[in-house]
């Protein structure tokens, strides 16, 4: 039986070569848009197409940046901001509210965890159209507020949270800090926000990915006034002529802070993905 268990969980030659072919297949779009980024328009339409990086990448960053009609500086920014605040928030609310539904105990709590998975369940299309009628009739048409104030709570991240406290915080040990005389509310930031930390960083990587890659709701409520970085895109790429270089130079750099957040939060993340797998 010991024999067999090895040879279980032995690596095969064609395990490795799946992977190598998997991770070949998934960063060649990625490099290839570096790639293009490097280049100019008039070897994107070559058979076969370009491989290896050239020399025009500083030529289409600066032309990128120069063009006042996509305004893709002040995109970067809001995108920044936005995305920033959003993951902030609802890192917050759903870590709260998860230590909440796990271990507090108040009337019309399964009722709650109820209507807020039910809010998963309705397409994000469905609330489209109230939603923008809401913002024109608010004023807030046009304004950052408009793609932050409706994402700051997220009902996957309640239950997310809450799943993972349920599993991952003893009822001992909230008994322990009440008895040392803590708050509820320093509870949740002395004792329980540090046990959630792994599954937070999961939470705010999906959630900053997320915002920052939303296109739907900024288009139809946003203007080329205050755009974000997925709009600034679109500026660039629906133009009379469409510069594929510069449009693969800005989404190159568009890619940047993903790619940045990724290396700077990737053992937690992968640390909490592992820890959640297995709890599971």
């Amino acid at each position: 039986m010991r024999a067999a268990s090895i040879r279980l969980w032995r690596t095969s030659p064609a395990t490795y070569l799946a992977l190598v072919v998997g991770c070949a297949l998934s960063l060649f779009p990625i490099y290839w848009m570096f790639v293009v980024a490097t280049r100019s328009n008039d070897v994107i339409n070559d058979v076969p197409p370009p491989l290896l990086p050239g020399g025009e990448l500083g030529e289409n960053v600066r032309r990128v940046f120069a063009n006042d009609h996509a305004a893709f500086a002040y995109g970067l920014v809001n995108s920044l901001v936005v995305s920033s605040v959003v993951t902030l928030s609802v890192v917050f609310f759903s870590t709260l509210a998860g230590f909440a539904f796990a271990k507090l105990r108040f009337r019309g709590r399964n009722g709650l965890l109820l209507v807020i998975v039910g809010t998963m369940m309705v397409p994000v299309q469905l609330g489209l159209i109230p939603l923008y009628m809401l913002m024109v009739k608010i004023g807030w048409n046009g304004t950052l507020q408009a793609v932050i104030v409706p994402f700051l709570v997220s009902g996957f991240g309640v239950f997310m949270m809450r799943q993972y406290a349920a599993e991952a915080i003893s009822d001992e040990l909230v008994e322990a800090a009440r008895v040392d005389g803590c708050s509820t509310f320093r509870i949740y930031w002395n004792v329980v926000l540090p046990v959630l930390r792994p599954a937070a960083a999961v939470l705010g990587l999906l959630t900053f990915m997320q915002t920052w890659n939303e296109f739907i709701w900024p288009y139809a409520v946003l203007d080329a006034n205050t755009p974000t970085v997925q709009l600034s895109l679109s500026l660039l790429a629906t133009a009379y002529y469409t510069d594929y270089a510069q449009v693969f130079a800005a989404t190159a750099l568009a890619t940047l802070p993903l790619l940045a957040v990724f290396i700077l939060f990737g053992r937690q993340i992968i640390g909490g993905i592992m820890e959640g797998a297995i709890k599971s």
